[in-house]
């Protein structure tokens, strides 16, 4: 009898471990939930949750560092009895947690605590490294969000300046020789062949002026001819605006079946390109090449201009750079693809983009 109640007691002490361990996962978990906590108030949860999950929580004390943040329960003091996890997050040490005993307690499976207990900590360890993940993910999403809007409004602001500065102008000028032409009551009209020959040349400046913007918004030639066709005409177009050589090359993209929505992102990132090495570089050769060869299509934008440093914080004249970074960065995992940069000052600027080519099933 006493050898039942022997194994009942373990089997009851067994399942409140148990308990305890689920209890302390729901726990973080529920923490992970709330986005309005800070980084300290989430270390300090999980500190607490680690304090109280453990077989002896009297005795117990625990500490999490997080990004930088470090919390500690009451009373932490760093004894010789303890147990810890780091927390990596793709590959990288990015925090610890650790429970420590601040008294000697009965020897178990790893000191005085138990195999489970390891379990439990590397297992709180992993879930951290995922939260802190997905907050990181999240962040890079709000951040990129804020700067397409950003992006978006600083573009409409300079159409409408175009529009109002330019060509609005223009059409009031073209207005007003029009209106000459008919000729005002009591003065003679102005036949003039020359007067003529301006007003016809205002009027193809304005059609220039409107096809240009409208072009910026979107090359009709992309979708009528494919990328191949509008990624080179774009090329020779910065080469003959900016006096610059442009080499364009291109393999493999005729026998690819791609849908419009790579095309319109790999030519952006393309324009993106060139719109930084125009801003920025002061570069006299530029090297785009586009090839297809399975699994992947690559896109290379080199230049040999002033180059700069990846790492550095960018000053205030390098912040369209940046998001122009950003933006070709995430159009590259739109697709599925990766984006990689390399640069260093005075040594120029390379860009490779590569992306899964569609299946043949999808051509």
């Amino acid at each position: 009898m006493a050898q039942l109640i022997t194994s009942h007691q373990r089997t009851c002490n067994a399942l409140k471990e148990r308990v305890k361990e689920l209890g302390c996962l729901y726990g973080i978990t529920r923490l992970a939930q709330r986005e309005d906590l800070s980084a300290l108030k989430l270390a300090q949860g999980v500190a607490e949750e680690l304090r109280r999950s453990w077989q002896y929580p009297e005795l117990a004390c625990a500490r999490v560092l997080s990004e930088g943040c470090e919390h500690r329960t009451p009373g932490y003091q760093e004894t010789q009895w303890a147990q810890s996890a780091l927390v990596m997050v793709e590959g990288e040490e990015v925090g610890l947690v650790e429970v420590r005993y601040l008294e000697q307690c009965p020897p178990s499976d790893e000191g005085p605590f138990l195999a489970e207990e390891r379990h439990l900590i590397d297992a709180v360890a992993e879930l951290l490294g995922q939260i802190i993940r997905a907050r990181r993910a999240g962040e890079r999403l709000r951040r990129l969000s804020r700067e397409l809007i950003k992006a978006r409004e600083a573009e409409r602001q300079r159409i409408a300046r175009e529009l109002h500065d330019k060509t609005a102008q223009d059409l009031s000028l073209l207005k007003i020789g029009i209106e000459e032409l008919l000729g005002r009551p009591g003065q003679p009209p102005g036949t003039g062949e020359s007067h003529v020959r301006r007003l016809v040349d205002m009027a193809a400046g304005i059609i220039s002026e409107v096809r240009g913007l409208s072009y910026a918004l979107m090359p009709p030639e992309l979708e009528q001819l494919g990328l191949a066709t509008a990624a080179s005409r774009l090329c020779l177009r910065f080469g003959d605006e900016q006096g610059l050589d442009v080499d364009f090359s291109c393999e493999g993209l005729d026998a690819l079946g791609m849908d419009f929505e790579a095309q319109i992102n790999l030519y952006r990132i393309v324009q993106e390109a060139l719109t930084n090495i125009r801003r920025h570089a002061g570069a006299t050769r530029v090297r785009v090449l586009l090839v297809a060869t399975h699994p992947s299509l690559i896109l290379r934008v080199e230049d040999d201009g002033t180059g700069f440093d990846p790492s550095a914080r960018p000053t205030e004249d390098g912040e369209h750079a940046r998001m122009g970074l950003l933006s070709m960065r995430e159009r590259a995992r739109l697709l599925g693809g990766t984006f990689g940069l390399r640069s260093r000052p005075g040594g120029g600027t390379r860009i490779k983009v590569e992306i899964p080519v569609p299946g043949e099933g999808n051509a």
